[in-house]
């Protein structure tokens, strides 16, 4: 029997009520990844491989989980990460996530692929654009106009997809995007009346991007530069070396290249190689507030969220969005108490174990 979303208590339980509501294909879509899934299942089953060590008799509890990112304060540190095509999961879409996360008191980062332009979600929260670079300039600049324009804090330049992955699983419930849902910004920033489909819109995609590329680019842009998609420590020291403000550790939920490490794997070696000199953040796995504390004793400022909240979305709208973004808080919340740290900066590589 189908339970509300009202009744969900975790993660697991808000993906079993979106399957059930969403078309096959498009419930495949989201929770699919490249060639085999092998990396986006490790994403996952990697934190299991962890274990926490909590420390007693600790002054200063109950924890608090606010923190900050680039200077931004949150309310925890776990931010909503860029997802596309949210109106496959609900018709209110990005604006509807957005306002969740403004709710939450968290950072709401708004895909190159979504349905809404950035104009249309605005709140008085904190929103990120994340950015596909074009081989057409002004395509890129008609983007980042529209986003800064309307108050976008940060741009996240995603450097994993220089081609798209193979999802094997929409080839086999044949998904295709339904007339219907349309990417509005990208359309409008191509001067174009029909939307692209996915392989046309990755074929405009400089898949050519160099880091003489990126320092222009953070050199000219008036907000704080990020990147999504480093998974090496030798890419995480030339992004020091660039300009960039942060770079978010992130193997694209395990939809580019199958085979490569789960992202908590490869977060150790990038932290170090940063080694303190800009912000790190990663995505990919996180179901629990307890994987939070994980990535942060491994050292990451935060991590994003990406699949999670889509299927609040899914199962209950905004209100259902909501309501996985305050679970997770208040699992961040008790994790924190009984690991004994007051805050996610005290949180340290002295918490975690393999």
């Amino acid at each position: 029997m189908t339970v509300a979303w009202q009744d969900a208590v975790n993660v697991s339980d808000f993906e079993r009520l979106a399957a059930e509501r969403m078309e096959a294909g498009a419930y495949g879509y989201y929770a699919g990844g490249a060639g085999d899934e092998r990396t986006m299942r490790d994403n996952v089953d990697a934190y299991a491989r962890r274990r926490l060590r909590p420390r007693v008799l600790v002054e200063g509890l109950p924890a608090s989980t606010a923190t900050t990112v680039l200077g931004t304060p949150v309310s925890m540190p776990l931010l909503v990460a860029p997802t596309a095509l949210q109106r496959l999961a609900h018709p209110d879409a990005e604006p509807a996530m957005a306002r969740a996360a403004a709710g939450a008191g968290t950072i709401f980062c708004l895909s190159t692929l979504a349905t809404s332009r950035p104009s249309e979600v605005v709140t008085d929260g904190p929103r990120w654009f994340q950015l596909y670079v074009f081989r057409d300039r002004a395509v890129t600049r008609a983007l980042l106009d529209e986003a800064l324009g309307h108050g976008f804090g940060a741009v996240v330049v995603t450097v994993d997809a220089a081609v798209a992955g193979r999802r094997e699983r929409d080839e086999r419930t044949g998904f295709t995007i339904p007339p219907d849902i349309d990417m509005p910004a990208v359309r409008a920033a191509l001067g174009t009346l029909e939307c692209p489909t996915p392989a046309e819109f990755f074929s405009l995609v400089n898949g050519n991007l160099g880091w003489r590329d990126i320092e222009q680019l953070a050199s000219e842009l008036p907000v704080p530069l990020l990147l999504k998609g480093i998974q090496t420590a030798e890419d995480a020291a030339l992004a020091c070396e660039h300009g960039v403000a942060g770079i978010v550790v992130s193997n694209h939920g395990g939809r580019q290249l199958d085979g490569v490490a789960a992202t908590i794997d490869m977060l150790p070696e990038v932290v170090e190689a940063v080694d303190g000199r800009i912000e790190v953040l990663v995505d990919g796995g996180v179901r629990r507030g307890t994987d939070a504390l994980v990535a942060l004793a491994l050292g990451a400022r935060a991590v994003l969220v990406g699949r999670p909240p889509l299927w609040g979305l899914a199962a209950g709208g905004e209100h259902g969005a909501r309501r996985v973004l305050d679970l997770l808080q208040e699992e961040i919340a008790r994790g924190l108490s009984l690991l004994g740290a007051a805050a996610p900066s005290a949180v340290t590589r002295a918490h975690v174990a393999r």
